[in-house]
C-alpha cells in the first residue's frame, strides 16, 4: 500500500475505515487533521475524532499547507488526511488557487515513502446545488477527487460502513 484514497458520503465511515487502514501499517500513525474548531459543533467533531483514535497518533494539523505536512511526517508511519474536502473548502475561503494546490498535492503524492490514506467526501451524488457558489465547489471537490484517485494506488468507496474496492 502506498496511497490509497477512501471516500464516501457524510456519516458513511470511511475516516473508520482509514485509521484501520493506518494502524494496520507498520510503525506509528500520523493524523493530518485539516478540520479547523471554528464552532463549537466542530470542536466537538474533532473531540470525538481524537477520543475514538486514542493517544497512539501522532497529530499533525494543516488545514492549508497539507504538501508540507506530508513532506515533514515522510518516512515513518502511515499518513492518514482527514479530510480533503475540508482541505478544498479551506483553499477556498483563503482565496488560494485550489487547482495548483491540487497539482502540487498530486506530485507530492507520487514523493512519498510512508503510506498515505487520504479521505474524502463524494458531494455529487445528490441533486444539483440551486446556487452557484454550491456547484462550484461540488464542482471542484469532485475535480479533486478524480485527481487524487488517478494517482492513488487503491481507491475505496465506503457505504454505510461497508469500503468496495473502486480501484
Amino acid at each position: 500500500m502506498a496511497i490509497v484514497l477512501i471516500t464516501g458520503g457524510a456519516r458513511s465511515g470511511k475516516s473508520r475505515r482509514a485509521e484501520m487502514r493506518a494502524r494496520a501499517t507498520p510503525g506509528r500513525p500520523v493524523y493530518i487533521a485539516t478540520a479547523e474548531p471554528l464552532d463549537a459543533e466542530m470542536d466537538a467533531r474533532i473531540a470525538q475524532h481524537r477520543a475514538r483514535r486514542g493517544n497512539d497518533w501522532i497529530e499533525r494539523e494543516a488545514p492549508l499547507d497539507l504538501v508540507q505536512a506530508l513532506e515533514d511526517t515522510d518516512g515513518g508511519g502511515a499518513r492518514l488526511v482527514d479530510c480533503l474536502t475540508l482541505w478544498l473548502s479551506n483553499l477556498l475561503h483563503a482565496g488560494r488557487n485550489w487547482s495548483d494546490e491540487t497539482t502540487l498535492l498530486t506530485d507530492a503524492l507520487g514523493q512519498q515513502r510512508s503510506p498515505v490514506i487520504l479521505v474524502t467526501n463524494e458531494v455529487g451524488l445528490g441533486i444539483v446545488p440551486d446556487n452557484a457558489l454550491a456547484r462550484a465547489f461540488r464542482d471542484a471537490a469532485g475535480l479533486l477527487n478524480q485527481r487524487v484517485a488517478e494517482v492513488a494506488d487503491e481507491v475505496e468507496f465506503v457505504v454505510a460502513g461497508l469500503p468496495m474496492k473502486v480501484k
